[in-house]
């Protein structure tokens, strides 16, 4: 098949898990799907630009925030079909197989991966299956479990938007329940924050920012309250 695919991956000071998140989109590039990578960096002062040239991947630099980065990528993008993607998460080997075919047999509906935290721990499985369940059943998949859409239906729903925080729930609001379907693939995802803060405490901060977002706040201001 074309190789249809641009893959986007914001970065910020990217440099130890930069290399990983690439690493793993190698199936894609095996099977010919991935039409190019591009490094979308908001103003790195590590070795994240380094990193990217070395690996093969185009280097796009803006205005940081993830929102308007994953913006200018898109931008940037050439292929029919953009994967937006974590610097800290990496696919599962099977990515490049389920991706190849929901393109080919779903090519009206975007798509997210399982979501799987690289931690033993054992809260790690239960907040998987938490945040696996809204996907699926509320279509509200977080930015950690990728974005597969086409550039058609990217265009048609405006695309990221330039906000500092939610820009990931903001888009896949834009696109529907509907229209979004969960691959059997997963992205893998570092665990940092929640051991840094404690998995109860994280998990309850997010989904506490996540309401007051679903009731009106503003991105802007729940920036403030997340780190």
């Amino acid at each position: 098949m074309p190789a249809p695919l641009s893959i986007i991956i914001p970065t910020l000071n990217a440099e130890a898990e930069l290399p990983l998140c690439l690493e793993s989109l190698m199936p894609g590039l095996e099977a010919g799907l991935i039409r190019e990578v591009i490094v979308a960096d908001g103003g790195s002062e590590d070795a994240t630009a380094k990193i990217a040239g070395a690996m093969g991947a185009n280097l796009v630099t803006g205005a940081r925030g993830r929102g308007a980065q994953l913006a200018a990528g898109a931008r940037a993008a050439r292929g029919d079909w953009l994967l937006f993607l974590h610097a800290d998460t990496a696919l599962s080997r099977d990515w490049a197989e389920r991706t190849a075919d929901h393109v080919m047999t779903k090519p009206d509906d975007a798509a997210f991966f399982e979501l799987r935290y690289r931690s033993d721990a054992r809260a790690a499985r239960t907040l998987e299956k938490r945040a696996n369940r809204r996907a699926r059943f509320l279509g509200l998949p977080y930015g950690d479990q990728g974005l597969l859409i086409s550039r058609k239906l990217y265009d048609e729903i405006g695309g990221y938007r330039d906000v500092p925080l939610m820009e990931d729930v903001m888009i896949v609001r834009a696109i529907g329940k509907r229209r979004l379907v969960q691959l059997n693939a997963e992205a893998r995802t570092s665990a940092a924050k929640y051991e840094r803060d404690g998995w109860r405490k994280r998990s309850w901060h997010n989904a506490f920012l996540l309401t007051r977002f679903l009731l009106g706040a503003r991105p802007e201001d729940l920036a403030k309250r997340y780190t």
